[in-house]
């Protein structure tokens, strides 16, 4: 890649490097400069710009980071579209995170490849973010990307990043008794384990208490074994201070095996792990009494995920395992929601087809009732959303509004009546927007009249909307003519209750030029919509 100031003459196909304004001309940085940009640029009296100029061994940034990202992802992930370089991996359920360590080997291999994930072990909430990939502007070498990939292959078919979702598994809980024990102790111990189970989507099944004796406790497993747990769970009245002390010995009499004994994770240091047959035992320290989280949370947790534990991966957990002065959210109390709350996630975008217009430049026929290649128009702009990772999606009806809900039949949208059609788009926005769901961090505005649109536009534009980064509004462009649909942010919607007439989002862009996001897309269909039955003819309908 060659980098610096480049002649702008000699400047299509460069990305620009920084921002460029002033003389009626706004390019953001990131911007590859076309022909008729370049012509804007020289008309202006810019003599140079700085920017990068891609080699034939450079992969582009977007293209790296999808490919990277397709070579990494395992299970229960959900890769969101590139943009400016990132491609971002999304939990599509509950789960554990699982790492593969050779995470680490990619990032070694070039300073413009990078990965980062949540940490290793974390329980992860859908729709969070687990782990992104992003490419330091403005390409990666070609051999790079290849040894990623090959990386990759080597871990096998699993990916390198993965989600395991938590399964609804039952416990049995045997709990010990000494002469003294309080009946009281003992009852808050099982509600407090039923609770961490019920967190993690499980429940306990059995309780039973039976004295601090290796024989009782052998009858006890044996009487637990029979009812067909998922869970062993051991919990003494005296702390497990050796192999050879009560719980162990009695798991191994009644059939079990003992892998590994303690752990490096305070509190928890007095756990045990085992197995009795196909089903896991765990020997309990004393703060699994306690709700606070400790290191009973964390073998759980994977458990529950299905995530097999031998010594091995006991003895790893030391890294991160001191938690005594380290806040952990509590997986009672609704924190799990709170915590997903705060991390990093996909931003929940609705979308909305206006539908409802009159179609008069069309002539007698209503042009999102005409079919294309076998389909109404409206429909190909329907199934294009639903094919797309917005949701949840609405039409917005005026015209003909039986005809068009008829044409849309056995789709899973939800439909929206507009009274006040024949006063514009505006109308029709505003009844879209107000039936967005709370939740909505923004809304894509799709046009009924564009049926070359299709998912892939519209993740594009749900990829770059960052508000945090400034990308409220975004745009998607074909050689830098503006086109539809457009993305809007939650924070305009109030703004857009204002608008009349046959206007969508053009006045906010004309106002927020600094939230405005353009977004280059790979063909013109963003420019396209069928107006007339020239155009329609032209398309093949």
């Amino acid at each position: 890649m060659k980098f610096g100031d480049i002649p702008t003459a000699e400047a299509a196909g460069a990305v620009l490097a920084h921002s460029i304004r002033g003389k009626g001309i706004v390019f953001k940085k990131g911007r590859v400069l076309t022909a008729e940009d370049v012509a804007a640029l020289v008309a202006a009296g810019v003599a140079s710009v700085t920017g990068a100029q891609l080699e034939r061994d450079d992969i582009p940034e977007d293209e790296a980071a999808s490919r990277i990202a397709a070579a990494v992802k395992g299970e229960n992930l959900a890769g969101a579209a590139p943009f400016t370089g990132r491609v971002n991996l999304f939990a599509e359920a509950r789960g554990i995170a699982v790492i593969d360590r050779r995470i680490e080997d990619l990032n070694r291999l070039h300073e413009s490849i990078t990965v980062a994930t949540v940490p290793e072990w974390e329980l992860v909430e859908p729709k969070q973010m687990v782990a992104t990939i992003k490419i330091i502007p403005f390409s990666a070498p070609r051999s790079r990307i290849e040894a990623c990939e090959k990386i990759a292959r080597e871990a096998g078919s699993g990916g390198l990043i993965r989600v395991a979702p938590l399964m609804a598994k039952t416990a049995a809980l045997i709990q010990t008794t000494l002469p003294g024990t309080k009946d009281s102790v003992l009852d808050k111990g099982a509600a407090v384990m039923a609770e961490r189970l019920e967190a993690l989507g499980g429940r306990l099944a059995h309780e039973i208490r039976c004295p601090h004796e290796t024989a009782a406790v052998e009858a006890a497993i044996r009487e637990m074994q029979a009812k067909g747990c998922d869970l062993l769970l051991l919990a003494g009245a005296s702390a497990i201070t050796d192999r050879r002390d009560v719980l162990p010995a009695a798991l191994e009499r009644a059939g079990g095996k003992v892998d590994h004994y303690g752990m490096p994770v305070d509190p928890g240091n007095l756990l045990m792990v085992g197995r009795l047959g196909g089903v896991p035992a765990v020997g309990l320290p004393g703060c699994a009494r306690s709700p606070k989280f400790n290191g009973v949370d964390f073998v759980l947790q994977r458990l529950c995920a299905g995530i097999a534990l031998d010594a091995a991966h006991v003895m790893r957990m030391g890294i991160g395992g001191l938690l005594k002065e380290v806040p952990r959210p509590q997986p009672r109390s609704g924190t799990a929601e709170d915590t997903a709350a705060a991390a990093p996630r996909a931003p929940s975008i609705a979308c909305i087809i206006l539908a409802a217009g009159q179609s008069r430049r069309m002539g007698r026929i209503n042009k999102l009732l005409a079919e294309i290649g076998g389909k109404p128009m409206a429909r190909w702009a329907a199934e294009a959303a639903l094919a797309s990772s917005a949701r949840p999606v609405f039409v917005v009806l005026g015209h003909e509004a039986a005809e068009v809900r008829a044409a849309l039949a056995g789709l899973a949208v939800s439909f929206v009546e507009n009274p006040d059609y024949a006063q514009g788009i505006a109308s029709s926005v505003k009844r879209g927007i107000a039936a967005l769901p709370a939740s909505a961090d923004g809304a894509v505005v799709c046009l009924g009249d564009m049926p070359r649109i299709g998912a892939r536009q519209i993740d594009r534009l749900i990829a770059a909307y960052n508000p945090v980064e400034g990308r409220a509004l975004c745009i998607p462009t074909w050689r830098g003519k503006r086109g539809n649909p457009v993305l809007i942010g939650k924070r305009f919607f109030a703004e857009m209750q204002a608008l009349t007439g046959d206007v969508g989002a053009r006045p906010l862009i004309s106002q927020y030029p600094e939230l405005t996001c353009e977004v280059a897309m790979e063909d013109d269909a963003v420019l396209v919509d069928i107006d007339t039955p020239q155009a329609l003819a032209g398309l093949g309908g």
